[in-house]
């Protein structure tokens, strides 16, 4: 079909959650970071955790890896995040980030969005127009900042 256009059929996914990653190489250390994450992010990609449809890696920027995921549904999502080694992994990375800048948006097909930036001078995505607020024991969670803004 190189001329004609093609439409994605996503009746079969009412639950469609979306996720993009950024991780910036902020100092030379970062690039340590970035190289020893390599492994596992390629292991996720080929063991795909019960829920997730499709994972793609990519150059962002020259000094930004780029993530995006497609999930069955923000459960699934959820369920993996928590798990083993992933729980482990971003609580160690949320202490020392090894010299790069995180970021994650969520985007739910029903409805929801959310993202989150840490240790990024100037946020990415929503970052770019929308303010930013501090993180707080109330908005730990994406599923918090998700249930916060459809409260709100």
């Amino acid at each position: 079909m190189p001329n004609q256009a093609a439409l994605a059929d996503l009746s079969h996914y009412p639950n469609l959650t979306v996720v993009l990653l950024g991780l910036k190489v902020r100092r030379l250390r970062g690039l340590r970071t970035l190289l020893r994450l390599g492994g596992p992010i390629s292991a996720l990609s080929r063991e795909r955790p019960e829920g997730l449809l499709h994972h793609e890696t990519f150059l962002w920027r020259l000094d930004q890896v780029g993530i995006r995921q497609y999930w069955r549904d923000f459960d699934a999502l959820e369920r993996f995040s928590r798990s083993e080694p992933h729980r482990r992994w971003w609580r160690d990375f949320s202490r020392d980030a090894g010299g790069t800048g995180f970021w994650h948006e969520v985007y739910q097909r029903g409805g929801g969005m959310e993202g989150i930036y840490l240790n990024l001078e100037q946020p990415p995505g929503f970052g770019q127009f929308a303010p930013t607020v501090r993180r707080s024991g109330a908005t730990d969670s994406a599923r918090q900042r998700l249930l916060r803004r459809a409260a709100g």
